[in-house]
């Protein structure tokens, strides 16, 4: 059943005309209310994901609604909705796109809190050690990183860079004593 509106009349199945908002606008609302099943389906093809496709179809119906006005009265509804809800889903894909990664804050409740002072100083502190550790010698930088950033033992350390195992702890040692007087920390 084809539904057409055209200023301000709506077009009954039977052909007759009938004048008035309230007629043309129930209509709508009904043919839309029909075609949900539709959407919901076609919704679901590019997300592959039950609720993602009901946001869809609901930024589908709030845009339909507030579109309404625009709507051309020789294109079927249903096709009109279903390039609102494409367009909808190209645009949700790009936002993604650009926006990244998203976490829900009730998964992972450490990503909730969040100090931006905190975050300053720990981003300014990370670049004067990075600074400090380039300027120790190269020897204790490759010791340095193998053991405090990579996480390896003396011993294994001591195979990587082929010395001693005493001379990795000694190293290791005078980088420590080093680093805070050239990063600046007391």
């Amino acid at each position: 059943m084809r539904t057409t509106w055209r200023d301000g009349f709506h077009s009954t199945p039977a052909g007759h005309l009938t004048e008035g908002p309230s007629r043309m606008e129930d209509a709508f609302e009904a043919d839309l209310v029909a075609a949900l099943p539709q959407l919901r389906r076609y919704a679901l093809s590019p997300c592959r994901q039950g609720a993602m496709a009901d946001d869809l179809v609901q930024g589908t119906v709030e845009r339909a609604v507030a579109s309404r006005g625009r709507v051309d009265p020789d294109m079927r509804l249903e096709a009109w909705l279903f390039r609102v809800l494409r367009n909808l889903w190209i645009d949700q894909t790009r936002r993604t796109r650009t926006r990244g990664v998203e976490l829900d804050v009730t998964e992972m409740p450490e990503a909730a809190i969040h100090d931006g002072e905190r975050a300053l100083e720990s981003v300014l502190m990370l670049r004067k050690t990075e600074v400090a550790i380039a300027t120790l010698p190269a020897d204790r930088q490759d010791v340095l990183r193998l053991v405090c950033i990579e996480g390896m033992s003396y011993s294994e350390t001591s195979e990587i860079v082929d010395i001693p195992i005493g001379t990795v702890m000694s190293r290791l040692a005078r980088s420590r004593v080093a680093l805070p007087q050239k990063a600046g920390i007391n």
